[in-house]
């Protein structure tokens, strides 16, 4: 999911049982439907039984942040996950590569997951789950690896 969509999930449109998520409004303008992994069902139950403790009713909004939050809490994490690098380099006594975990934005983490499940799922059935109209516009991140791909080959 894009993080504006998951910042805009709401309770109303999660059905943990199905393990759906129901985007009504995408960026591509069409709503759809996501499927939840088990962790993220599991996480979202938690979420779901500590807010049934202190409300009535489950509704609205999932989390309540902000978009722009979100981009800043993932940098700060990048940047002290950065700095744990380059310290454990150091005494390891090694160079640390100047590259690593400079340039990560938060969208960088939907490239990673599409590009995971191309393994898992045929680049149709992905278009689905990522909401790509266009499968040209999908295999900016579709990067099956080689030896996935080999391994299919008989």
């Amino acid at each position: 999911m894009r993080r504006g969509e998951i910042v805009d999930l709401r309770w109303e449109h999660i059905d943990l049982k199905r393990r759906v998520a129901h985007l009504p409004a995408t960026k591509n303008g069409s709503a759809r439907d996501v499927p939840l992994s088990t962790k993220a069902v599991a996480t979202l139950q938690t979420l779901r039984d500590k807010r049934a403790n202190r409300d009535a009713g489950v509704t609205g909004r999932v989390f309540s942040i902000r978009s722009d939050a979100v981009t800043r809490a993932f940098e700060r994490a990048v940047a002290r996950a950065r700095k744990l690098y380059v310290e454990e380099c150091r005494e390891a006594q090694q160079r640390p590569d100047e590259r690593f975990l400079t340039d990560l934005r938060f969208h960088d983490l939907r490239h990673e997951a599409t590009s995971r499940l191309a393994s898992t799922f045929p680049m149709h059935e992905l278009t689905k789950i990522t909401g790509h109209k266009d499968p040209r516009m999908l295999m900016r991140y579709y990067h099956p690896r080689a030896e996935d791909l080999a391994k299919r080959l008989e």
